[in-house]
């Protein structure tokens, strides 16, 4: 046996072992709702709390729901097919949802943002670092809305109280949280995925009784300083951060900054790779040729899902790590030998770099991830791995159990007890737990039927998009539709879709629209045909948002993600369009 096959083999092992260590039998409902112990967590610290305004009442052609990029490219879509008479209904007090919510400090992209940022050429932007920051992106948000005209269209601080299908009228009726009666040919729900924080279900948690806030809903009367400025308030603070990771990995850096003492309390270890920030040259920015975007985004899209294009125009982080698709669905062994051992090369390289980093060796050994690389999200920065070298830093590796208990004075570990002042929970986001508990409302469709009734044994859709039940709703959401690195390239490509849809029906006289539900079935074969490398990959993964916290229910069977590239997903929507007669779907046409 070479060193290298040894050396797999013993990561696997150790895989299996961080495997063992998460799996729990409750899966996603290790986490609490909001609405019980706080409420306060899901407000907005952002907003006019005494903004009001006077009830609308209108008949309108589509009402969008969120007023983040998925919205916000949806409307714009819909303004490029000429129709304007849609509304966007938006929970926020602006545009931006994820970067409206979240302006924890060091909170940026991971992702470059020649390529995230959406429609740079139309708006003539040039971001002005490769990686932006939230603040960043929030305001290019605004420049979307002012540039495209999306302000007169939406109803801010704003949330939908009901939602029903009416069948007499061939609409939807919608009411708001402000009293508005909408009624509506078309319902595009676009709520996003990384708005709703989600809390772990600890013993005891409501005992605390020092200052606690979720990352989403960063606390800046409390920590003092802002996005940009500094957090003075905290130099006589003992903070304590639960989560390590997207969010920690940016926010620990800054905590260390300013806190007299930081404990950061691990379940499982992240990869953290090299993010290399720095300005965008303009001279560079301003001399690409036009279509640029177009192509760099799928070009990046290529080549972090293993396509492997010609050129890497992006060439990061992703490209290196993510280049090779060791998912990539096989049954030929040299070719799955060869992948695991570009997956193990790659993960090791993060190892590599903790141990190179960090000055303590035993610390460095915790800080290490043992899961392959598809199997969470990689994060890259520059400052999280050195924040552990200060004295004022301390890593609690809870051994992947995570916190479980909770007391007045602070968390609880292993029988010993850290008294912090305040509680960070970095615990993440709702992303495929049910839409209508992510939305905050539950959508009636044709004979009473809710949405969550319909859906009790998991999604029913075709390509993530229509749902038989209820007519001429749009949903832009990745279970059951495609998942990418580049979120908004997604975004961009079910916006582009959804707005196609609405304008052929109204080109076609068409007066409703929804799958059958054979066409959901054969949509749901088609995502299980595919998921074959991946269920082979998956066995050595821990559990995360990316398979239902490790649940094997039927619905989180259901609740998959078209794991092939975002390419093939889009080819999917593309002959679908292309086939010009809507198959999969029952069709009613205006007399």
């Amino acid at each position: 046996m070479s060193d290298t096959h040894a050396a797999i083999e013993e990561a696997h092992e150790r895989y299996r072992l961080e495997r063992e260590k998460r799996l729990r039998g409750d899966g996603n409902d290790q986490y609490t709702q909001l609405e019980g112990n706080f409420p306060e967590f899901d407000t907005d610290p952002w907003a006019d709390p005494e903004f009001s305004r006077d009830p609308i009442v209108e008949t309108t052609e589509v009402v969008i729901v969120g007023g983040g990029f998925a919205g916000m490219l949806t409307a714009i879509e819909l303004t490029r097919h000429g129709i304007r008479n849609f509304r966007v209904i938006e929970k926020g007090a602006d545009f931006g949802g994820t970067w409206y919510w979240n302006r924890y400090p060091g909170c940026m992209c991971d992702v470059e943002s020649m390529t995230y940022m959406p429609l740079l050429e139309e708006t003539g932007y040039r971001p002005t670092e490769r990686y932006a920051s939230a603040s960043e992106i929030f305001g290019y948000c605004q420049i979307l809305g002012r540039h495209f005209e999306l302000y007169p269209h939406a109803l801010f601080q704003t949330e939908i109280a009901d939602s029903q299908w009416d069948p007499e009228t061939q609409r939807w009726s919608i009411e708001t949280t402000r009293g508005d009666k909408i009624s509506s040919k078309f319902f595009v729900l676009a709520g996003g995925l990384l708005h709703k924080a989600k809390m772990p279900a600890i013993q005891g948690i409501d005992s605390f009784e020092g200052h606690a806030f979720h990352t989403s809903r960063w606390d800046y009367q409390y920590t003092g300083g802002s996005p940009t400025d500094p957090m003075d308030n905290l130099s006589d603070k003992v903070v304590g951060i639960v989560g390590t990771g997207a969010t920690s990995i940016q926010a620990v850096p800054k905590l260390a900054e300013a806190a007299k003492q930081v404990f950061v309390f691990q379940r499982t270890p992240a990869a953290v790779g090299v993010r290399d920030n720095g300005p965008v040259d303009p001279a560079w920015f301003d001399n690409l040729e036009p279509g640029w975007q177009q192509r760099r985004v799928r070009n990046f899209t290529e080549v972090v899902s293993g396509k492997e294009p010609d050129e890497d125009l992006v060439n990061d982080g992703w490209s290196k790590l993510m280049s090779v698709d060791a998912q990539k669905n096989s049954s030929d062994p040299e070719e799955i030998a060869e992948l695991e051992r570009l997956d193990f090369e790659a993960m090791d390289s993060i190892r590599q770099r903790v141990d190179a980093t960090i000055d303590d060796p035993e610390l460095a050994d915790k800080l290490k991830p043992w899961w392959g690389k598809h199997c969470k999200r990689i994060c890259f920065h520059d400052e999280y791995l050195p924040a552990f070298n200060r004295s004022n830093v301390h890593l609690v590796d809870t051994d992947g159990k995570g916190v479980h208990e909770m007391s007045a004075a602070g968390p609880i570990v292993d029988g010993v007890e850290y008294a912090v002042d305040a509680l960070v929970f970095a615990s993440g986001f709702e992303v495929t737990t049910d839409l209508d508990k992510r939305l905050g409302f539950d959508p009636v469709g044709r004979g009473g039927v809710s949405l969550s009734d319909r859906w009790h044994d998991g999604a029913h859709t075709l390509h993530g998009v229509l749902s038989a039940e209820f007519p001429n709703m749009a949903i832009i959401s990745i279970v059951q539709a495609g998942f990418g690195t580049n979120f908004v390239h997604f975004l961009g490509e079910s916006a582009k879709h959804v707005a196609w849809l609405i304008n052929e029906c109204a080109e076609q006289n068409i007066a409703e629209i929804e799958a059958t539900p054979e066409a959901e079935e054969a949509w749901l074969g088609v995502l299980y045909s595919v998921v074959g490398g991946v269920a082979r990959y998956s066995q050595f993964c821990t559990p995360s948002y990316y398979n239902s916290e490790g649940s094997q229910s039927m619905k989180a069977a259901r609740n998959l993600v078209y794991v092939e590239s975002m390419i093939d997903y889009v080819a999917h929507l593309e002959r679908w369009r292309e086939a010009g007669d809507f198959p999969g779907t029952t069709v009613v046409t205006n007399p």
